[in-house]
């Protein structure tokens, strides 16, 4: 844990320097589940408690704005209350839960969910699961790598149907890898190949090379959406899911000159940066 907390520390540091710059950390892990783990070493997962969550929080400087967990573990609950109750979006993932079990993590204060279908108990019809409380609880936010391999495009489509323009978040999931050519790259301690747009670790995605104006223009190929449509997925909701979207994601006088100019097809045209164009 001393490891984790001391890169949590740096990631808070990150948070002030200059130029483009996260607005917040997002935990995903460790209080992942065993059984849905995905690439997450196992070594690194740990019991949700609150002391160790407080260590976490102290280390970031309080710049965690969401954290990923798994409700089901012993002690996420408590978690969940009090990690929502300082302002981070709980966000539920990583999980092998039971409807029950992820609507008491809900009802505790998630609301949103992370890289849903991926790393998650499947959805049956007699055994919704995790799924099956994502897709149908209006409370909760939910986010997807719509790269077209992490889910297929009528998956995309059904996802959007059950979450709405309001309720639908894009992620891309990008490793460091992302712009780069085929290859063998790092994350953290794996290694990942990337070969046609698959990043592999021991045969197990690990995250991709998706970047968001492409996530954009497979929301619109997929689903037959519009742009301004697909766009509110990469702004406004994520901002408002993440609790800042009255810092950012808006286009109106005092607010961050932070701008996208994009074609009418969802090419990017020009980058503007604090005001000036990067």
């Amino acid at each position: 844990m001393d490891a984790l907390a001391s890169a949590i520390e740096r990631a808070g540091t990150d948070i002030n320097s200059a130029g483009a710059k996260p607005l917040g950390i997002h935990l995903e892990g460790p209080f992942l589940s065993h059984a849905r783990r995905g690439v997450h070493p196992p070594t690194e997962l740990q019991q949700p408690t609150l002391a160790r969550f407080d260590r976490f929080w102290q280390a970031a400087r309080g710049h965690i704005k969401m954290m990923t967990i798994a409700p089901e573990l012993p002690g996420a609950l408590e978690v969940i209350t009090e990690a929502s109750r300082r302002g981070v979006c709980v966000s539920l993932g990583h999980s092998d839960a039971d409807f029950a079990a992820t609507m008491r993590g809900i009802e505790a204060g998630g609301r949103h969910a992370t890289h849903t279908f991926n790393a998650m108990r499947a959805l049956g019809h007699r055994d919704p699961g995790v799924l099956g409380a994502v897709l149908t609880d209006t409370r909760v936010s939910a986010d997807i790598i719509a790269d077209g391999i992490h889910l297929d495009p009528a998956i995309v489509r059904l996802f959007l149907k059950a979450k709405g323009p309001e309720q639908s978040v894009l992620i891309t999931d990008a490793i460091s890898a992302t712009g780069m050519p085929d290859g063998r790259y790092r994350l953290g301690p794996l290694e990942v190949e990337v070969k046609d747009g698959r990043c592999l670790s021991n045969g197990s995605l690990a995250g991709s090379v998706l970047t968001m104006d492409r996530a954009v223009r497979n929301v619109m190929a997929f689903a037959g959406w519009s742009l301004a449509a697909a766009v509110r997925l990469s702004t406004l909701n994520p901002a408002q899911a993440a609790g800042i979207s009255d810092l950012t994601c808006r286009l109106v006088p005092g607010a961050p000159a932070d701008i996208v100019v994009l074609s009418p097809a969802g090419d990017v045209l020009q980058t503007i940066l604090g005001g000036r164009i990067a």
